[in-house]
């Protein structure tokens, strides 16, 4: 897949070495230096599966409660979730695909290739949500803001909740993004371009309490086929 190397001008203040990370990743399906796969691409160990709900729910679920929940999840999640070789699919439905890992700061690369009419996102700690539309106009949702493009932190009310610049490929391509998370500070690049400028993410779960400190990585999807590739991750202090 070619990628041009050109950012906006507001992407300035990513060093040299990102730049090279993003090149490593174009050449290749290994993690670039300091990155782990999330994919062994053989099966999806490491991952289960777990609805929209929210952690103070799960939380006040007594530990048998939780697993005969977590036992049903699973079971969902295997319906509409698959390894295929390389690639994650997920034919729109089910529980998300979610970490059994918590992470608190982080950087995350994740590529994906939606069917159109599709909506999906990424929770970030449990948190949604870092948007992907179909931002066709007969996608039906430029009413919700698709027309801004992918990327946006959409559940926030205050800043971050439309893209900075409209990104997306043309639907059947690959995409690609690199979200940075530290304490509750996001930043997304979207195919090279900046879209989300460090923006503190809002707790969707409870607005009167802080962005919980850790959560899992989840792949939302609903109303579409989407696949998914390249998903690295690399711990921050």
């Amino acid at each position: 897949m070619k990628r041009s190397m050109l950012l906006p001008s507001k992407a300035g203040l990513f060093c040299a070495g990102w730049i090279l990370t993003t090149t490593l990743l174009v050449q290749g399906d290994s993690p670039p230096a300091g990155f782990v796969s999330l994919y062994n691409g053989k099966d999806l160990s490491g991952w289960r599966g777990q609805s929209h709900i929210s952690p103070y729910e799960l939380a006040a679920m007594t530990p048998e409660a939780r697993k005969t929940w977590q036992e049903k999840e699973n079971v969902e999640m295997a319906k509409h979730w698959r390894a295929d070789k390389d690639e994650i699919f997920n034919d729109g439905q089910g529980p998300y695909l979610t970490t059994e890992k918590d992470y608190k700061n982080f950087e995350l690369y994740v590529d994906w290739n939606m069917a159109p009419l599709g909506d999906s996102g990424i929770y970030l700690r449990g948190t949604p949500q870092v948007q992907i539309w179909d931002t066709r106009e007969e996608g039906g949702k430029w009413n919700l803001g698709a027309n801004f493009g992918s990327g946006s932190l959409w559940n926030n009310k205050k800043a971050g909740k439309n893209a900075l610049v409209l990104a997306d490929k043309p639907l059947g391509e690959w995409n690609r993004f690199h979200i940075t998370m530290k304490d509750d500070i996001v930043t997304v690049v979207f195919n090279d371009k900046l879209v989300v400028d460090k923006v503190p993410m809002e707790n969707f779960w409870d607005a009167k309490k802080p962005l919980p400190q850790t959560g899992p990585i989840q792949l939302q999807t609903h109303g579409g086929d989407i696949r998914w590739k390249n998903i690295f991750i690399k711990e921050l202090p």
